[in-house]
């Protein structure tokens, strides 16, 4: 708080004061009180009014001061009313009472807020592996069917797979470090995870599918780096031209391993990059395949989500009608920090 803004605040009762002084003087002058008197008086009343101000703005600075710094040093910032030093004045303990009210009352919403998304993710995830077994039941069925038909219920069923897979990821999102271990992992093996849980929409798309240079290592989750690298295909299978393709590398970069997923594929306009990260954000490609329920707008949001939480690089680059770019940066084991 600066002098400034202290006069400012008390700008009315200065004015009234100032008002019922020169009332006094005028008053005294009316009934004769010498002119030296009344100058002795006002200096008299200047310096002690002068002197309380200060005072008073002085001890209000090293209050707040002192509450900014409690503030400051406190991890959890909500406890910072059980955390004051004792009041000093029949106001003020009021006011913080009514604030520590206020924020027991927050505390209860919020954990009431958390044990019910809690519950939610749990229902979800259970609710995931419950619905895995029909699937399951429907892709053996599939096997006593001809050829054509066989392949086009196995298509969907990949597809309800991916969407089942996305809001499973979507709830442990929300509480990532419970379901995250980050540890030394094959790129490779990632990849190669990633082509195989997408083969029949890969196929199915007609995409081939090139790696190079996946001999390296990196240190990450692996289910999330799957689940990654697995959304990057399917994107590039849903948005593709004629003669699909992707390409997966892997270059190193010191202690960093690049690892980069290129298609051919349609590209994405260049007023819409900077949005595609967004959560439910689809774009004019997507709102086309919205047409037949292909795009939801959540793979990228999820992809960024989990990238920043596991230290990874997300850059994307584009250009409309001939293809997009995503390079995965994976940190070096020093410089991860939820190891």
């Amino acid at each position: 708080m600066t002098l400034r803004e202290y006069l400012s605040d008390r700008l009315n009762r200065l004015l009234l004061q100032i008002i019922c002084a020169a009332a006094a003087a005028f008053f005294l002058r009316a009934t004769g009180t010498q002119s030296g008197v009344l100058l002795i008086l006002f200096l008299a009343l200047l310096l002690v009014f002068t002197s309380v101000q200060l005072t008073d703005f002085f001890r209000q600075r090293a209050r707040l001061a002192e509450l900014t710094s409690i503030l400051t040093g406190l991890d959890q910032k909500y406890l910072f009313a059980e955390c004051l030093p004792p009041s000093r004045s029949l106001y003020e303990r009021r006011l913080l009472n009514l604030t520590r009210q206020a924020g027991t009352a927050m505390t209860g919403a919020v954990s009431d807020a958390q044990a019910a998304q809690r519950e939610y993710r749990e229902y979800v995830e259970r609710w995931v592996h419950e619905i895995k077994t029909p699937i399951t039941a429907a892709r053996l069925i599939c096997r006593n069917l001809d050829g054509d038909t066989r392949r086009r219920l196995t298509y969907e069923l990949g597809q309800i797979e991916a969407h089942v897979e996305r809001a499973l990821f979507y709830a442990r999102a929300e509480s990532p470090e419970r379901d995250c271990i980050i540890r030394q992992t094959d790129l490779g093996a990632i990849v190669a995870q990633a082509i195989e849980t997408h083969r029949t929409l890969l196929i199915q798309s007609n995409v081939r599918v090139e790696t190079n240079g996946l001999d390296g290592s990196v240190y990450t989750d692996e289910k999330w780096a799957v689940f990654i690298v697995g959304q990057l295909l399917q994107n590039a299978a849903r948005y593709r031209r004629d003669s699909p393709a992707v390409t997966i590398s892997a270059r190193s970069l010191g202690r960093q391993i690049q690892l980069t997923v290129a298609d051919n594929g349609i590209g994405i306009p260049d007023h819409e990059l900077p949005r595609v990260f967004n959560r439910g954000f689809t774009g004019s490609n997507g709102r086309a395949r919205n047409q037949t329920g292909n795009s939801t707008g959540m793979g990228l949001y999820l992809c960024k989500k989990m990238a920043g939480f596991l230290d990874l690089g997300l850059n994307i680059t584009s250009h409309e009608g001939v293809g997009t770019t995503i390079t995965l940066t994976f940190p070096a084991k020093e410089n991860l920090t939820k190891l």
